[in-house]
């Protein structure tokens, strides 16, 4: 029997790239999402990649009552992967307790669900901001987890701290994954990062400025203490990502984690300044790219990049692409958008 895994916010721009990897292992996926920063047509553009089309459950994960009648009507569930959430940054300055609420509501009832249907194996997607602006780069997993940078920051710390109380008073496994900087999109430009509206994070600015959706990018300060004055950051290839996931729910199911909580960072081990982004985009794209230099924004850090040898050792696993190749395969995946825009006007 294939191992089932429910993604939770799996029509979102990792969740999308970690359901088609999953299914080209092997595994039978299902998902549900409320569609609030992702678009319906994701699945079937996964079923165009991998010729699977998932099970889905359009419902709000903070709703008890629909989640757990999902749990109960696709029953077996062998482990979950936990994605929904919000995660811009600086929306999460303006408006706390939407973040507050939505992330922690909905992952309370995730495992209030997985205790009573005894679903055991849990995979979470954190984030690097749970190390806030650390005091050594890289950054590894022993690194103390000082008070976040904003709310987005503090959900992902709360999280992980309710998941390890859940962990130890039940039969609960979990993995959390703390992920840098994911970008780029998949190979076959069918997928990749489309945010609803003004986009919260870099590339993908980059290439709708470079198409013409936007006049010009911002860059959040050129003041800081790097070598070009842009915040640095670790930039990830969204596949080399979705990869990850896969390992970490076949180490869990197959019973090989040390202990009950783990927690691993997922990066490339190099940090990138905005202007190197940039540069790389203007690189393999061919394009001259508009932008202009304005004050920091509230919750950013300054720089940070992850110490990955712990996931290289334990996990046996590392990336893969570089960051050409992921500002080409976001640029593609631009023009597919733009192309597919065409089509239906």
């Amino acid at each position: 029997m294939k191992k089932r895994i429910l993604i939770t916010g799996g029509t979102g721009y990792i969740g999308s790239h970690t359901a088609v990897e999953l299914i080209e292992a092997g595994y039978e996926i299902m998902i549900v999402d409320n569609l609030a920063n992702s678009k319906i047509e994701v699945l079937a553009q996964i079923e165009a990649i991998t010729g699977k089309k998932p099970v889905f459950g359009q419902l709000d994960i903070c709703n008890f009552n629909e989640f757990n009648a999902f749990f109960t009507e696709n029953q077996p569930i062998d482990a979950v992967i936990h994605f929904a959430a919000y995660k811009a940054v600086g929306e999460s300055v303006e408006n706390p307790l939407k973040y507050y609420h939505n992330n922690l509501q909905g992952l309370i009832n995730l495992l209030r669900i997985m205790q009573k249907r005894a679903v055991q194996n849990l995979v979470f997607s954190s984030s690097c901001t749970v190390y806030g602006q650390p005091d050594e780069l890289p950054v590894s997993e022993n690194a103390p987890l000082v008070p976040a940078n904003s709310p987005y920051g503090n959900t992902k710390q709360i999280a992980e701290d309710i998941i390890r109380d859940t962990v130890s008073a039940s039969a609960v496994q979990a993995i959390s994954l703390r992920y840098f900087n994911p970008i780029g999109a998949h190979k076959s430009a069918l997928i990749g990062e489309l945010p609803l509206g003004t986009p919260n994070n870099l590339v993908p600015f980059i290439t709708q400025t470079a198409i013409g959706l936007r006049r010009e990018l911002s860059v959040f300060g050129n003041d800081y203490n790097t070598p070009d004055g842009t915040a640095i950051r670790d930039y990830i290839h969204v596949v080399d990502l979705a990869k990850a996931h896969v390992v970490a729910c076949k180490r869990i199911l197959q019973k090989e984690n040390q202990s009950g909580y783990e927690y691993f960072n997922l990066g490339t081990g190099k940090g990138s300044s905005v202007m190197e982004v940039i540069q790389s985009f203007e690189r393999v794209s061919g394009q001259k790219l508009n932008y202009k230099v304005v004050a920091r924004r509230e919750g950013d850090i300054e720089q940070v990049w992850a110490d990955t040898k712990l996931a290289n050792q334990v996990l046996g696993w590392k990336t893969q692409k570089s960051l050409d190749e992921a500002m080409l395969s976001a640029w593609n995946w631009e023009k597919q958008c733009l192309k597919n825009q065409k089509q239906t006007t």
